[in-house]
């Protein structure tokens, strides 16, 4: 995956760090990544679109996106606007 320059991170917990790239393309997605592994995963459904992460680390990323889905989508429609993201609680 081509990365831009700078990559906002939205959250870090358990090894975990979610980030959403300035102007990426459309489906609205996060990228999770959980040590070498990276996955694209979208906003509506929580399916992985690219990349892969172990299971453990996906059933985290999916349980930390269901309880912050709002702000997800917030700071989606920051990037759109080439406006920072805010920060999210990580998972507890």
């Amino acid at each position: 995956m081509k990365r831009p320059t700078k990559m906002p991170e939205l959250a870090r917990f358990y090894g975990i760090v979610i980030r959403m790239y300035p102007n990426d393309h459309n489906p609205p997605h996060f990228h999770a990544t959980y040590g070498e592994h990276e996955a694209v995963i979208e906003l509506d459904t929580w399916e992985v679109k690219a990349g892969w992460i172990p299971a453990r680390g996906l059933r985290l990323v999916r349980e930390w996106a269901s309880l912050h889905s709002r702000e997800l989508r917030a700071n989606w429609e920051l990037t759109r606007q080439g406006k920072p993201t805010k920060r999210i609680a990580p998972l507890d």
